[in-house]
């Protein structure tokens, strides 16, 4: 039972220490996010910060396995509650959407790491992250093809960038206009235009 009890509360622990690092980055450069950033937001040591996590890289792995959970969830809860593809489309957009608005640390740490010169493991993870979500994309789009809800000379791939991108577009304009909670309101109106596009004469 003792241990049952330790084992979840390191894990409550990690879980923390993840928040901690997603709420400072919506404050700051990620990459100028230190240990001892970390430790004092929690009210801890970097000592104790030190029991669960070996080194900051061990940290960052931990919080951008936490964003590919947390984001894959909820885009796969989303896609799987709407009647047809194109309105899986719309609510995969808008759902990540939100996360990006109640998560604004996020898509900085994700731009940062893309931003690294080096094939580091976390930077890996992001791209992996990026590769399971253009799947997942590729999937409705192809079907919304097949039900004859898109364009049938729809190029996939190059809807899958700018899927992709147009959530990038908005994240970029909310940072520069220091109010990430707008992003909700744009999002609608800026997938109407991408539905239009990939729609052509199918509706």
């Amino acid at each position: 039972m003792s241990q049952r009890a330790t084992r979840l509360s390191a894990e409550e622990r990690r879980a923390t220490t993840v928040e901690a690092v997603i709420d400072l980055a919506a404050d700051q450069n990620p990459s100028d996010i230190t240990t001892a950033a970390i430790a004092e937001r929690m009210g801890l040591t970097q000592g104790a910060l030190f029991r669960h996590f070996p080194n900051k890289d061990a940290i960052l792995e931990a919080v951008l396995s936490w964003v590919a959970e947390r984001l894959l969830a909820r885009v796969a809860r989303a896609a799987d509650g709407a009647p047809t593809a194109l309105a899986a489309l719309e609510a995969v957009f808008m759902a990540h959407v939100e996360f990006v608005a109640e998560h604004p640390g996020v898509p900085r740490m994700l731009f940062g790491e893309l931003q690294r010169p080096a094939d580091t493991l976390p930077r890996k993870m992001v791209q992996a992250l990026i590769g399971r979500y253009g799947d997942r994309l590729r999937g409705l789009l192809e079907a919304g093809k097949a039900a004859g809800e898109l364009d049938p000379g729809l190029d996939v791939e190059a809807a899958v960038l700018l899927f992709i991108g147009t959530i990038q577009g908005l994240v970029i304009q909310a940072m520069v206009a220091g109010n990430v909670s707008r992003i909700r309101h744009d999002a609608r109106v800026v997938f109407a235009i991408y539905r239009r596009g990939i729609s052509g004469g199918a509706q």
